[in-house]
């Protein structure tokens, strides 16, 4: 029976399990977007997990979407990344980087860069930028003859993570960042091939994934996708406009062989994760625990429901180091510190304990 310790074959990537570390941003990177040494520890303590997905990295400078994330575009940015991944592999683990371009939501003075979107539509809100509050800004509408180039640096740094030391890629077009606003009606006002339509909205993300794909072969490619999600000003309402677009991606997709499409959608049983799942037809990992934390009961429903073929947790994995021996045992698990998940150090990063620390420390 297929269940969460189940092996998995996800184009080249062979998970020995079924648990998947989300991508989580951390911002434990160095202010030149150098990966840290405990950034390192951190994901070698989660190595059991079938498939770690690295948190986002931009993969342009302009691309930076925050105070202390990491780059793929620097030697120093990768030789950074290379001590995380040898030490990931060394404990037996996978790896995957999450490559993705900000958009619209930064701020010069996060990337020193102006801002680039698909439109000059700014977001209604603010960020943190230096530890200060600063309102988006009105980002600047990327012509239609710079598209190949923002193309490319998604190519360039895919190539330069599995240069790293990575596995493969996830393309991040969720959550409302760059590729993620070509797809929303919301963030995409476009009058060229790229903006309109479903199909034409689509295309962007298309020809990105294929360009990769030519590139690492697909093998190593998976799409990150976050369909209805609302968040970041990219709102997704219409249920007929959200299964044309996402629907129209996984035709357009699913010829490639691509290692796997990650969802994140908090109704993974409901008609259009489904629908999604079955016209993409290749492995199809499901994340719901945005709102709510993925529990243990949650995660084994899914996968006796035949919902999908892995899940993606998130806020459990960075608690528990060892959740895949916690929820294969049924034993206690850690809580969440929530006040060190963007902060400095090491305090709530890399210092929770496995469950055999626990035991240890009670004992003695």
């Amino acid at each position: 029976m297929t269940d969460l310790f189940s092996p998995l074959l996800a184009g080249d990537l062979s998970l020995a399990n079924r648990i998947v570390m989300a991508p989580l941003t951390r911002s434990r990177a160095g202010a030149d977007g150098v990966p840290t040494e405990i950034m390192a520890e951190h994901y070698a303590q989660r190595a059991s997990v079938g498939l770690i997905i690295s948190e986002g990295t931009f993969q342009s400078l302009p691309g930076k979407a925050f105070d202390g994330q990491p780059g793929l575009v620097t030697p120093a940015q990768l030789a950074g990344w290379r001590k995380v991944t040898d030490a990931v592999h060394a404990e037996g683990g996978l790896i995957v980087a999450q490559v993705m371009h900000a958009g619209r939501a930064t701020h010069p003075d996060i990337s020193g860069f102006p801002v680039e979107a698909p439109s000059a539509l700014a977001i209604d809100g603010e960020t943190r930028a230096g530890g200060t509050k600063v309102a988006y800004p009105l980002p600047r509408a990327l012509e239609t003859d710079e598209l190949p180039e923002i193309v490319e640096t998604f190519v360039r740094s895919s190539q330069n993570a599995v240069d790293a030391g990575f596995d493969g890629v996830e393309l991040h077009a969720a959550n409302g960042y760059l590729l993620h606003e070509f797809l929303g009606t919301t963030s995409n006002m476009r009058t060229d091939a790229y903006g309109g339509t479903p199909e034409n909205r689509i295309r962007f993300v298309v020809e990105v994934v294929r360009a990769v794909v030519a590139q690492l072969g697909a093998g190593r490619v998976g799409l990150r996708i976050s369909p209805e999600r609302n968040i970041q000003g990219l709102i997704e309402d219409d249920p007929v406009d959200v299964e044309a677009v996402y629907g129209g991606l996984m035709d357009a997709l699913a010829p490639l062989g691509l290692a796997f499409v990650s969802v994140l959608h908090p109704e993974p049983a409901g008609a259009l994760v489904q629908g999604l799942r079955s016209r993409f037809g290749g492995p199809f990992l499901v994340n719901t625990g945005f709102a709510e934390p993925t529990t243990r009961g949650e995660a084994v429903a899914m996968m006796a429901g035949s919902l999908t073929d892995a899940v993606v947790v998130g806020r459990a994995v960075i608690a528990n180091p060892d959740l895949v021996r916690r929820w294969r045992e049924e034993l206690e698990e850690n809580e969440l510190d929530f006040s060190t998940l963007y902060a400095e150090g090491t305090v709530g990063y890399t210092d929770y304990p496995t469950y055999d620390d626990t035991k240890a420390r009670a004992a003695s």
